[in-house]
């Protein structure tokens, strides 16, 4: 069972605020929700929507076609009729709206309509497009959210202005109702989203309303769940895997899609924490700091991981950019620091709240010079929270820094994620070679087999630290076989993490292994082409890369020797993990389905782009989906 449902109206009105109350209503039923939200980049009044897939399976993506749209306004009904393909909830106040009298909707966007309809833009309504929808068998329900709305003031004698909000849960209260699940369930969810009395009887008696406008359609059950569940964001998916791996300091410049996971853990700052010397639990604290500029924001983190504790930023593109300077200094000086970099539309600032995969060649060679680092990017809300631990470990064994790669899409995503996907028992830290103490002959920089010296916090020993090529105890030296020793110790940390880390941890392999087609992709797009093979019946093994730097070389070239068709799965124009593909061991795609428009991979378009593909080996698929 799979049905997608989406909410649509302005920013500002609480359409996150009711998504999030009706996801958590069929989560508390036992289905598995996967959310996504949409925004555009101004504070209120653009167009937001939010997309939900509601299932009885582990889901993990959306499609385009919605079953069930709920509107409030003119322009949802504008952007998304087309999608719709079995139930429209609209405000009949708006039905005579023309098209060209909303003033917040791109020119661009508009002439798209109107080509799409073919109708002179002065008759293009929201009554004429509501036709379109019904005459391919949408059923539309019209509701009067005013009259509604005024009735509930009048009840309870309070301005209509203090009730306004109220029609949101109208609206998700006739959808719910469609679904057949307990009334009861989604008054329950609504009361644990609102702290006042009165807001949840007013809530209430709005579900009441919108539950009277329809009868049951799907009829859906309320299923028992065997395990523990989480609701979950990705960004504050990786929050708590930070908190969860023992960050104690975390620096930040505000930006989207970044911020969010910067003030859940501050929010959240206070944790129990493991003493290091004695192994006992005490109270303590994660320092979250927001800096004045980005470049800040990396050097505090530099500066805390020197001193000896678990240290971290996060940003996204144009933050990363001004960061990179200091990314060198870490290289230098092998600081464990972690950067959680979350991937949004570029270059500059670019599409500053959606999604894209285009960042990914930029920090595999940030910063001028060689030096090493280490590369993870993140499919789902479970590998998020993972990840943000394992980068925490592997910043602190190889002394280098790490940047963890997050695209908007799974941060602003929300998912139901069973407990046992977290893999909780297996989770351990790993500080690597650390002491609190050492002795004076100390050499922080000391040339090893492995290329990683003891590491001991500032105060811990004598040391120096400098931007300068420098020999073993920290002090400037640019002796030309110095610099030989130094520059290879580095480098080898790198071949150190390749021999040490499991290639089979640093890529998911899943799909059919005897297929002669195979899918290389990474990010979120593995997370919906889990959802096309689980669901669709595609011939093909997936290959979805987590680890970029190291590597994985040996184990992808065995697994792509023998395909005959290999597909690069991405959401960029160059094809950028592919081309990393070729570079390490020398095999090149024979195909390729690329996406760059925004907007995140759709399951029934991904399915139908790779159908296409294998049937007819079309050599390139450009995806447009989204609105």
């Amino acid at each position: 069972m799979r049905l997608t449902w989406m909410i649509g109206g302005a920013q500002g009105t609480g359409i996150d605020t009711s998504a999030t109350i009706f996801g958590n209503a069929i989560a508390s039923a036992g289905y598995y929700v996967f959310g996504n939200r949409e925004y555009y980049s101004n504070i209120k009044g653009r167009h937001s929507y939010f997309t939900l897939t509601i299932s009885d399976k582990r889901v993990k993506s959306n499609t385009q076609k919605v079953d069930i749209l709920v509107s409030f306004d003119a322009e949802t009904i504008f952007h998304h009729f087309t999608d719709v393909t079995s139930y429209l909830i609209y405000n009949k106040s708006v039905e005579n709206v023309k098209l060209d009298s909303i003033q917040a909707m791109e020119e661009e966007t508009k002439d798209r309509i109107r080509r799409s309809l073919r109708i002179d833009s002065q008759e293009v309504t929201v009554y004429s497009v509501l036709k379109v929808a019904q005459e391919k068998g949408v059923k539309l329900i019209p509701v009067n959210y005013e009259e509604i709305t005024k009735k509930i003031a009048d009840e309870f004698k309070l301005p209509l202005s203090v009730v306004e909000r109220v029609k949101n849960t109208i609206g998700i209260a006739v959808s719910y109702k469609l679904l057949g699940l307990e009334q009861e369930i989604l008054i329950k969810a609504s009361d644990r989203t609102f702290k006042q009395e009165l807001f949840r009887k007013l809530n209430a008696r709005a579900i009441e309303e919108g539950s009277s406008l329809t009868d049951s359609v799907y009829n859906l059950r309320t299923l028992k769940t065997n395990s523990e569940r989480y609701w979950l964001d990705g960004n504050t998916a990786v929050a708590i895997g930070k908190i969860y791996g023992g960050l104690r300091f975390q620096s930040y410049y505000p930006i989207t899609p970044a911020s969010d996971e910067s003030t859940f853990i501050e929010a959240h700052q206070e944790v129990l924490m493991i003493d290091p010397k004695t192994g006992d639990k005490i109270k303590g604290i994660v320092v979250v700091v927001q800096a004045e500029d980005e470049i800040s924001a990396v050097n505090m983190a530099i500066g805390a991981a020197l001193a000896g504790v678990r240290s971290a930023t996060a940003t996204s593109g144009p933050g990363f950019s001004l960061m990179v300077e200091g990314l060198g200094w870490a290289g230098m000086n092998e600081v464990p620091v972690v950067i959680t970099y979350y991937i949004r539309g570029g270059p500059s600032t670019g599409l500053p709240t959606r999604t894209g995969q285009s960042d990914l060649l930029f920090p595999m060679f940030a910063g001028h010079g060689e030096f090493p680092k280490i590369i993870i990017a993140s499919g789902d809300h479970a590998e998020a929270f993972r990840d943000a631990i394992w980068a925490l470990n592997l910043a602190e064994r190889y002394q280098t820094p790490v940047i963890h790669l997050v695209e908007k899409t799974l941060a602003n995503s929300y998912s139901t994620i069973p407990r046992e996907e977290l893999k909780l028992e297996e989770l351990k830290a790993d500080r690597g070679k650390i002491v609190y103490k050492a002795d004076p002959t100390y050499r922080r920089f000391m040339l090893t087999s492995d290329g990683i010296s003891t590491r001991a916090p500032l105060g811990g020993a004598l040391m120096y630290y400098t931007g300068d090529e420098h020999n073993e105890m920290g002090h400037i030296s640019e002796d030309p076989e110095n610099r030989l020793f130094m520059y290879e110790k580095r480098m080898k940390k790198l071949e150190t993490a390749d021999r040490e880390i499991p290639e089979e941890s640093r890529v998911k392999v899943f799909g059919d292994t005897d297929s002669k087609n195979v899918i290389v992709t990474w990010g979120f797009a593995g997370s919906v082409l889990e959802d096309v093979i689980n669901e669709g019946g595609i011939d093909a093994l997936i290959l979805q890369l987590r680890m970029f730097s190291p590597f994985p070389t040996k184990l992808v070239s065995n697994m792509l020797s023998d395909k005959e068709k290999i597909i690069g799965v991405e959401g960029n124009y160059l094809a950028q993990a592919s081309k990393l593909i070729t570079m390490f061991t020398g095999i090149k795609p024979t195909n390729y389905i690329l996406k760059w428009n925004g907007r995140p991979f759709l399951k029934d378009e991904l399915e139908s782009a790779l159908r296409q593909t294998i049937k007819e080996d079309v050599k390139k698929v450009v995806l447009n989906g989204g609105a």
